[in-house]
């Protein structure tokens, strides 16, 4: 291990990681994302991809703290040449501290798993391997050896926040983190509005670090999210894109009812239906997608999650009416509502 890496903070192990890690105790550590350190292996596992990414930028950002010369290299362990991992660790001219990020561990080649196996008996100086595993059963082997202890890893446990106290202790930690201070009462307001999604509810958090002054109250949170726009807006959005065409009008009319404005409203589902148009057909890591279509890692994944059920032709049809509607709820039709009540039915039955 470098002694760059051995300068930073070890962190501790979260209550959220001790439960994801399953009732077969590891070898190594299991830290939570926040609580991430470098490692000679550093396995970043777990289904919340927002959560994962987050941790391997803290790890990247660490490392290069502690040494600005650090070298990044990004593998696809789905696409792995043999000798690739060899190649990148091998020590450079001049030295530098190496991070190599190993993304789709979950659906790596063989190769990948036969060379990573025998590199974690010999971990190269100066370097540090972080693997992005997202579920599953593939590469068992492999993470079986790293839990083992081999290799001197660490596991950074990346579990859906499911419990409204995790992700109220997560939208707490955003702001003790910026040093701001926030009422428990406005706290609870952000959580409840943005809870169906980490990146939204983080987003909003920072969206208040950034711009609320003094302390962030009640009144802060309802003048910046008034009705909840943003939240109903998606919750409308994602039970249409799911075909829950009930939920979707009931969602709508609550949003509406609270002050919902019928153009975000629109552009919610615009947002979304754009995403998943890039992305209908492609094919290929997440990490790769998101670079080649300018967007994040996890809107990729979401947006394949959403595509189930979804054809070309449904979602063209569908893309057309929601710029009608947009039209319409813009001063170019009579019934705003009335537009948007036939845009999210036609989204619930995918544009048929």
């Amino acid at each position: 291990m470098t002694a760059a890496a051995n300068r930073l903070d070890i962190g501790g192990r979260s209550p959220v990681a001790r439960s994801a890690a399953g009732p077969k105790k590891a070898a190594i550590p299991q830290l939570s994302w926040n609580n991430v350190r470098p490692a000679p292996a550093v396995l970043i596992s777990g289904t919340e991809g927002f959560l994962a990414d987050r941790a391997m930028k803290l790890l990247r950002d660490q490392l290069r703290q502690a040494d600005p010369s650090l070298e990044v290299h990004d593998v696809q362990a789905d696409q792995y040449a043999p000798g690739e991992l060899l190649t990148l660790a091998s020590p450079s001219l001049f030295g530098e501290p190496r991070l190599i990020r190993v993304t789709n561990v979950e659906k790596c080649t063989d190769a990948f798993i036969v060379e990573m196996l025998d590199y974690l008996t010999r971990p190269a100086e100066d370097t540090v391997v972080a693997l992005r595993h997202g579920g599953g059963v593939r590469g068992k082997k492999l993470l079986d050896a790293i839990r083992s202890g081999t290799g001197g890893a660490v596991e950074v446990v990346c579990a859906e926040l499911k419990k409204d106290a995790e992700k109220y202790d997560f939208a707490k930690a955003e702001f003790s983190a910026a040093g701001r201070s926030i009422t428990p009462g406005a706290l609870r307001a952000v959580v409840g509005a943005f809870s169906d999604d980490m990146s939204e509810l983080a987003s909003a958090c920072q969206q208040l670090i950034a711009d609320a002054a003094a302390e962030i109250t009640e009144p802060v949170v309802e003048k910046y999210y008034s009705g909840r726009v943003e939240t109903n807006a998606f919750k409308v959005a994602d039970a249409a894109i799911a075909g829950h065409a009930g939920e979707a009008l009931v969602l709508l009319r609550h949003a509406l009812a609270t002050g919902a404005d019928p153009v975000p409203m629109v552009a919610a589902f615009a947002s979304k239906l754009r995403t998943m148009a890039k992305l209908s057909g492609a094919h290929g890591p997440s990490g790769q997608l998101a670079s080649r279509f300018g967007v994040a890692p996890w809107q990729v994944e979401r947006a394949q999650r959403d595509l189930r059920g979804w054809t070309d032709e449904g979602l063209g049809r569908t893309i057309e009416l929601i710029a009608e509607a947009d039209a319409q709820v813009k001063g170019g039709g009579r019934d705003p509502v009335f537009a948007l009540e036939r845009m999210v039915a036609t989204v619930a039955r995918r544009g048929l």
